[in-house]
């Protein structure tokens, strides 16, 4: 499996975390879910300082480029990603947690959940 990261620093654009999040609830997290290859995708954000981005997670990498067949983040942005990165996935870990899935959580599609606060590095 392979990951993708990709992020842009919002401040050149007149799109906001804020209204991205209209993105997510009406076309993204729908188109997004039947694309072929991806496992996951994950978008993150700081309200604060207007970082947007997300992480992928890929059966091979060939089927990486398939996230341009659905996206249009670019066009609502206005330029490309500020940060784009590719990689071999090494290993991943499963937690405890109070959900049981994955699918549906997140500010834009829960609505009115506080806005987390930073994490600190170990």
């Amino acid at each position: 499996m392979f990951v993708s990261i990709v992020m842009w620093d919002l401040k050149k654009s007149e799109a906001t975390v804020e209204s991205l999040r209209d993105y997510l609830r009406d076309y993204a997290v729908e188109a997004y879910s039947n694309l072929d290859g991806m496992r996951l995708k994950a978008w993150f954000s700081d309200a604060r300082r207007q970082l947007w981005g997300a992480v992928y997670l890929w059966d091979r990498p060939d089927q990486m480029p398939g996230l341009y067949n659905v996206s249009r983040v670019v066009d609502i942005i206005g330029y490309p990603p500020t940060s784009v990165g590719g990689f071999a996935l090494e290993a991943t870990a499963e937690g405890n947690s109070v959900h049981d899935t994955l699918a549906g959580l997140g500010l834009a599609l829960e609505g009115g959940a506080p806005e987390p606060g930073p994490v600190d590095s170990p």
